[in-house]
């Protein structure tokens, strides 16, 4: 996956012209922007992940937003206040506590945010289709449900933006390792990909026969090799010259596993023997689990518990 450098980007103005170039330059897109007359203010923050950007945005008035189409699968969460949106003459309303697509990609709609706080999570169309194993303009994405996600999805949703906004801010450095934003990237687009309602595609007579040992193997091998590196089911599967389906299935079928989890399981592996030969002096144990890719301290610590029998604080001091 192209993981970029990661960023922080703060906005703040009460200047009209720069707040509509400001989002318009963000969002790609045009926008046609309505407030209500008055003072008028709006502050952003966003934490630029590459190929998903996490956005908290407050303004203070009446805001009417007119967007021409996005090239993006944007996920609102209003904290505060309301949205609506209005798209081909039907309106939605949307109070704190929804979560909800704000539009399909490349079709127009009209937003009047009322003022409040939102949150954010725009993700490329490039990261839900290598997630998904397929084209992400395809239906499942292209006829996302607009409305309020079920409670449940909503939930989840909120579990999982809250645990990554909140390991990320305590975690500096986890901004720094590749493979924590890969598979944080990944985590994030799985669950907008539920909001949509995008279930993975059936398995073809092709896929079932290709899901054989031979696939494993080679699979097995490119994991064992690039466990280092931020790899995707879509590269995976490409290097053992089968469908991401396919690959799912050899892994389910042979290990009752899946792929990123066999690979989770490498890095574990990885990460145990660098606490056996570290320099405790020099080495934390924080440090080696962001290097292969464990974002969350206690759950590197349960893991590594659960597999090893002991702490990885006590294998790191002998």
């Amino acid at each position: 996956m192209r993981t970029l450098a990661p960023a922080t980007h703060q906005f703040d103005s009460r200047d009209p012209d720069d707040i509509h170039h400001h989002l318009a330059t963000t969002y790609g897109t045009r926008l046609r922007l309505r407030a209500r007359d008055g003072d008028y203010r709006l502050t952003h923050w966003r934490t630029d992940l590459g190929l998903v950007r996490l956005d908290d945005l407050s303004q203070s008035t009446d805001l009417t937003v007119g967007i021409d189409g996005l090239d993006t699968l944007v996920v609102c969460e209003p904290l505060t206040g309301e949205v609506n949106r209005t798209r081909d003459g039907e309106a939605v309303r949307y109070l704190p506590g929804d979560v909800h697509v704000v539009s399909r990609p490349q079709q127009p709609c009209t937003v009047d945010w009322r003022p409040g706080r939102v949150a954010l999570c725009v993700l490329d169309l490039a990261l839900l289709a290598e997630v998904s194993g397929e084209d992400a303009t395809a239906d499942a994405v292209r006829n996302a449900d607009l409305g309020a996600a079920p409670p449940h999805l909503a939930r989840h949703w909120r579990t999982t933006t809250a645990y990554v906004r909140r390991a990320l801010l305590s975690e500096p450095d986890a901004l720094r390792s590749p493979l924590v934003m890969g598979a944080t990237a990944r985590l994030l687009a799985a669950s907008a990909l539920a909001l949509c309602d995008a279930s993975p595609p059936p398995a073809t007579r092709r896929d079932t026969a290709d899901a054989g040992g031979a696939t494993l193997r080679r699979a097995v091998a490119y994991l064992e090799e690039h466990a280092h590196l931020d790899v995707s089911v879509a590269q995976v599967a490409a290097a053992a010259r089968v469908s991401p389906r396919a690959l799912q299935l050899a892994f389910r079928r042979h290990l009752d596993t899946t792929p990123m989890a066999y690979l989770r399981d490498i890095r574990l592996r990885r990460a145990h023997r660098e606490l056996q030969v570290a320099d405790p002096g020099r080495e934390t144990v924080a440090g080696i689990a962001l290097r292969w890719g464990f974002l969350s301290h206690s759950r590197f610590t349960a893991r590594y518990r659960a597999t090893f029998g002991v702490a990885p604080r006590r294998t790191l001091y002998g």
